[in-house]
């Protein structure tokens, strides 16, 4: 049969025509919230029918900055009518200062450009791994990193070796060795599982796709201080909690650590383009030399433009504290709502948690009733609907999206 007769298409499209188009020709790899979205502004987004939503989800932080900001979106379109990419094979004139923006913002000394989080995840993993073979001494192939239970660090092969959600390894291994996976905020399990063959611990500050679990308070701090005295690397993934999503810069800036790398992506594209990155320590990073990694997109202008301004715009606009202060107003309206819906509310700047007993209401019902009311979430391991908005939202735009997550919650 001619695949091409097989998706009928109707003129004009409509919603379902587009959802049966991607059923029809793409991998099922997602399990999508029943709406075709086709523009955004600022904290809001259009469908196809016509639609209007609420943006409380943020792309899982990308966006932060507002879809199609108009001065991320004016700074691209004047680099792209430059220069737009050349590899590694060559400098470019604006990879430089992305690099000195990027370390200045996270008193890091050095940063390694990448694409997406998960890549940028694998760099981390290569860096450590290499140190301590070559600085440490730990005999060769017998590294160990420690990471966190229930983390969410991407989808590689590399990555999927040391998860503890079964659904992200069904089907996929063998995995990578040299993993040791412990209880996120548990101090005394990590140091229970440090050993000399130990090159680093790798965490989330807070886990977004678990839940937005919030570690104890001083947890992160104990960890530095834990790898200082055992000669570790401390390296914290930000790629969703970094830049201004917790009401800080950086998530571990809300406990002074400064770890030898910190894993960056997100909102680093500023809403419009993958852009990702470990900065570290100059002891950590330059174990790399020529050959030893790369990226053909890695630090390409039209990528380093977009990032420079987006850090720029989270200096100026303050984004920050924003997340900070409607962060908390957010927080104490969601928690004066009395449903028995609610088993709990965690979180910290513009990134919460909505813990759903599923006993009464899945989480994706949750979002679903959400966003026919105008609110777009999305559920997460079936019980938490996650709600973080762009971080330039306003009080006003606030009570419009908890007025009808009231609604719906009070509905169960």
């Amino acid at each position: 049969m001619d695949n091409r007769a097989t998706a009928k298409i109707t003129s004009p499209m409509i919603s379902q025509d587009y959802m049966d188009l991607e059923d029809h020709w793409g991998a099922h790899n997602y399990h999508p919230i029943p709406v075709v979205l086709n523009r955004g502004e600022g904290v809001w987004l259009w469908d196809v029918d016509g639609k209007k939503y609420l943006d409380m989800m943020s792309a899982y932080s990308a966006v932060s900055h507002g879809h199609s900001n108009p001065r991320i979106v004016a700074a691209m379109i004047d680099q792209v009518n430059k220069l737009a990419m050349c590899s590694r094979a060559y400098h470019n004139d604006v990879m430089p200062r992305f690099l000195e923006k990027v370390c200045q913002m996270t008193g890091m000394d050095k940063m390694l450009p990448m694409n997406t989080g998960a890549e940028a995840v694998e760099t981390a993993i290569k860096a450590v791994r290499r140190w301590g073979y070559h600085v440490k001494g730990i005999p060769n192939n017998q590294a160990e990193i420690i990471v966190t239970s229930q983390n969410f660090h991407g989808r590689t092969i590399g990555i999927i070796s040391f998860s503890s959600e079964k659904s992200y390894q069904t089907g996929f291994g063998p995995f990578l060795a040299g993993f040791k996976a412990v209880p996120f905020g548990d101090i005394n399990a990590i140091e229970q599982a440090i050993t000399p063959n130990t090159c680093a611990i790798i965490t989330e500050p807070i886990q977004g796709e678990a839940g937005i679990i919030v570690p104890p308070k001083g947890w992160l701090a104990q960890v530095q201080a834990l790898c200082k005295h055992h000669n570790i690397m401390l390296v914290v993934d930000e790629v969703q909690s970094g830049l201004g999503r917790t009401g800080k810069v950086l998530a571990c800036d809300h406990e002074n650590v400064s770890p030898d790398a910190v894993i960056l992506g997100k909102a680093l594209g500023g809403g419009l383009f993958p852009v990702s990155g470990v900065a570290g320590k100059k002891h950590l990073m330059d174990v790399f030399t020529p050959g030893s990694h790369g990226s053909t997109f890695g630090g390409n202008p039209l990528a380093a433009a977009i990032a420079v301004k987006a850090l720029e715009l989270l200096e100026e606009d303050r984004l920050s504290e924003r997340s900070a202060e409607m962060g908390q107003y957010l927080m104490s309206e969601l928690k004066s709502i009395d449903s028995k819906v609610i088993k709990d509310i965690r979180g910290i700047g513009l990134w919460i948690g909505l813990d759903i007993d599923p006993k009464i209401v899945s989480a994706r019902k949750v979002c679903e009733d959400l966003a026919k009311l105008g609110v777009l979430s999305k559920e997460t391991h079936e019980t938490v609907v996650r709600l973080a908005p762009p971080l330039v939202i306003t009080k006003d735009e606030l009570d419009w999206g908890i007025h009808r997550i009231r609604q719906v919650l009070m509905a169960h």
